[in-house]
């Protein structure tokens, strides 16, 4: 169902980088296969799959159902693998317009006064017909303690409490560990229903977990689809993973020729979140021990007119990586004007989606005749099992590829670092 091209960029790395770089991959894919590797106690994002929970997938998804039925707003509050996930399928499988269901709205995922007094004042004021909105809060946190979902949390629940008293502790679902930390003691005290974040399954690799199934489900997705898309990936990639070790094994062959930034390109904005979800996927995996590819993100042809100048001509520092999606999912065409004033008739009756994929194919030639390596990575059709599996093809080159440099994949020491500085700052 995924595709994984790397001739554009092959041509760019000599025969022995690359095959050193793919016995590097192959070591590393036993290492998360044998889980010999570091960090293999935080291999459950596999375990997930290769035993699924229809039970809990089957719970999740009747919550889901029975939130989308009564719920005005549903919001989502978490940072980083708390709610990226959630928010790269959602914005991937919605409608742009004109959706059913719940509006679903995000925070706790940054510390901005303004957004959050905003959203709370929107909350808060009734319908257009002048009654109340019906709201549900699903916050996301281990520990209930990361401060930009704590905060947000605080304020939020304040409001619910508020609006709706005692019933406010039905409509707040938590995404927590198993036990330890602030919510877990929360729980108890107000009702809150819970799921549980299983213990061996880090942020960043927990969209298929109820980290991100319930906000899928609420709008609308069918997570079943979806899992088991992943799951069916999984079974692929364990007797045939070609592909990933290929593209594993050119980023390690690029990253020692000096490249130091890759950027994750599509020309569907349907998938524009989905590129902040592999940024930090990948971001918070390698990038530590002075090692890494930076990830960034781009949404073409958007982008072009900002950032292409730099990719075609600028420092030759990175590569791409372009998402596509093969099989058009709107039909909409050029129509003729008999007077062509605009001087477009030559696209008339041509669709956007061709007039979009020669845009892609435009740029492609031209960035790798400007010395970018370009890898494709594709799938046949936008939907919910396609995404699944893209799901997991990022998750287990992740692992592959960090494993092939020599680092601990699946911790984020740096991150700490900005805590403490904060905290002290803080004064707590």
């Amino acid at each position: 169902m995924i595709k994984c091209d790397i001739r554009f960029a092959r041509k760019f790395i000599k025969d022995e980088s690359y095959l050193r770089a793919r016995k590097k991959s192959d070591t590393g894919l036993e290492q998360l296969k044998k889980k010999t590797g570091p960090g293999s106690e935080w291999l459950g994002w596999r375990d997930i799959l290769a035993e699924p929970n229809d039970a809990e997938l089957e719970q999740i998804g009747s919550l889901g159902e029975e939130i989308r039925a009564k719920a005005d707003v549903f919001v989502v509050c978490g940072i980083g693998g708390s709610y990226l996930g959630a928010k790269a399928v959602i914005d991937a499988l919605s409608p742009h317009f004109r959706k059913k269901g719940p509006e679903i709205l995000y925070a706790g995922h940054h510390l901005g006064g303004k957004y959050l007094e905003e959203l709370l004042d929107y909350l808060k004021s009734p319908k257009e017909d002048g009654s109340p909105k019906n709201i549900y809060l699903n916050v996301i946190s281990k520990s209930g303690s990361t401060l930009e979902t704590a905060l947000s949390f605080r304020m939020i629940r304040e409001l619910l409490e508020e609006l709706y008293g005692e019933e406010a502790s039905e409509r707040i679902i938590c995404t927590t560990s198993k036990a330890g930390g602030v919510l877990n003691k929360l729980i108890p005290q107000k009702g809150y229903r819970k799921f549980i974040i299983p213990d061996n399954v880090g942020g960043r690799f927990s969209v298929l977990t109820p980290v991100g199934l319930l906000p899928i489900s609420v709008a609308g997705i069918d997570i079943r689809t979806l899992f088991y898309g992943a799951v069916s990936a999984y079974n692929e990639y364990e007797n045939n993973a070609d592909d990933l070790l290929e593209y594993a094994a050119l980023r390690n062959a690029i990253h020692e020729s000096g490249k130091t930034i890759d950027v994750f390109a599509t020309f569907e904005p349907e998938l524009s979140s989905m590129g902040g979800w592999i940024q930090q996927l990948l971001g918070e995996s390698e990038g530590k021990e002075g090692k890494g590819i930076f990830p960034a993100v781009a949404t073409f042809s958007t982008d072009l007119h900002s950032l292409g100048q730099f990719i075609q001509q600028g420092q030759r520092s990175l590569m791409e990586t372009f998402l596509i999606v093969e099989k058009p999912f709107s039909q909409l065409s050029v129509n003729n004007l008999e007077e062509n004033d605009d001087q477009l008739n030559y696209l008339a009756g041509k669709s956007f989606h061709e007039i979009n994929t020669k845009a892609r194919e435009g740029t492609m030639e031209a960035h790798s005749e400007g010395d970018v390596p370009i890898v494709r990575i594709s799938m046949k059709a936008l939907n919910a099992e396609n995404i699944g599996h893209l799901i997991y093809f990022f998750e287990l080159l992740t692992g592959i590829f960090v494993y092939s440099l020599g680092v601990n994949p699946f911790n984020q020491p740096g991150v700490e670092d900005y805590k403490k500085a904060m905290y002290r700052l803080l004064g707590k």
